[in-house]
């Protein structure tokens, strides 16, 4: 057990200290300077990853495997198929056999108890990239996005608009980590977690009116308004949700500067209007591609135990 005790894992943004957090962001922009270079990286040579799939994804799979192909290892894709995470074996026994013969394993996934207990056997780092409770990968993207545009995001105010889902409460924790003030514009019964909310009320603001929410904020966000596993929901939350719809209007509102970021993928003409991906505030394809550096990062971190350029 001793071994497991001095692995680190990266369940939520409060796995770090925010000094690890900013170095790691740093970092993950040399890291994409050094890459549109052209510039050759070993530094995960003969290195694994197993990447354990029991939600589908696009942008994870695709930037996961990529980014260790580009520090010179190797990521393995398990799919719902290839796993029986909880069915039939154990997650704990899974984790200790996987764990022994990979250098670092990422889960995406439906409960969040499920990366918890899987990091409390494994051997090696665990990555949380998504769960129905938080999506800390993500936050590493958005946090170096808005460092790369804008600087240092401490004393901003963000505004999240739309569902208190999982990328909500992960905005909830970088609010505490970061410095920035959150205001959180949705509908009644939408809220994020209570606990949370309740934990971090100094910085996170809940609002039922998007254009209170989004008055002077220098980043407003959004995520689609039925995550996976809601679609049954779809259509009623579609009622629900659309006076919360971002648009260039609801900009104007925001500071002159303001950015505007989405995960994606995008449903236009939901969440967002028809051309707010295209709005001059918008810079949701540079926050795409880095979830790739980002996570090239935090791999090297977690795997290597330290960062150098």
């Amino acid at each position: 057990m001793s071994e497991a005790m001095a692995v680190r894992h990266f369940l939520t943004l409060n796995d770090l200290t925010i000094e690890e957090l900013t170095a790691l962001l740093d970092h993950a922009s040399f890291l994409r300077k050094d890459w549109r270079a052209g510039n050759l990286r070993n530094s995960l040579e003969n290195r694994v990853l197993s990447m354990i799939f029991e939600k589908s994804s696009t942008r994870t799979r695709v930037s996961f495997e990529a980014g260790m192909a580009q520090l010179g290892g190797s990521a393995m894709f398990l799919s719902p198929r290839d796993t029986q995470l909880g069915r039939g074996e154990p997650i704990e026994d899974s984790a200790r056999v996987i764990s022994s013969m990979v250098d670092a394993v990422m889960i995406r996934t439906f409960a969040h108890d499920t990366v918890e207990r899987f990091a409390s056997v494994s051997r090696v780092p665990v990555i949380n990239a998504l769960t129905d409770d938080f999506h800390p990968c993500q936050l590493l993207a958005d946090m170096q996005t808005y460092r790369e545009h804008r600087g240092d995001i401490a004393g901003a105010t963000v505004a999240w608009v739309g569902d208190g889902n999982n990328m909500c409460n992960s905005y909830i924790n970088a609010a505490r980590m970061f410095g920035f003030r959150l205001h959180v514009a949705c509908p009644e019964g939408y809220a994020p977690d209570a606990t949370l909310l309740a934990e971090n009320q100094d910085c996170v603001e809940v609002f039922s009116e998007p254009e209170e929410a989004v008055r002077n904020a220098q980043l407003l966000v959004t995520d689609v308004w039925a995550s996976m596993g809601q679609e049954d929901e779809e259509a009623a939350r579609r009622k629900v949700f659309a006076p919360y719809q971002v648009s260039p209007r609801l900009m104007e509102l925001a500071a002159p500067d303001a950015l505007f970021m989405h995960c994606l993928p995008a449903h236009r003409g939901e969440e967002v209007s028809e051309d707010m991906l295209e709005h001059p505030g918008s810079v949701v394809w540079s926050e795409a591609e880095n979830r790739l550096h980002a996570q090239k990062a935090l791999l090297e971190f977690l795997i290597l135990g330290r960062l150098e350029h």
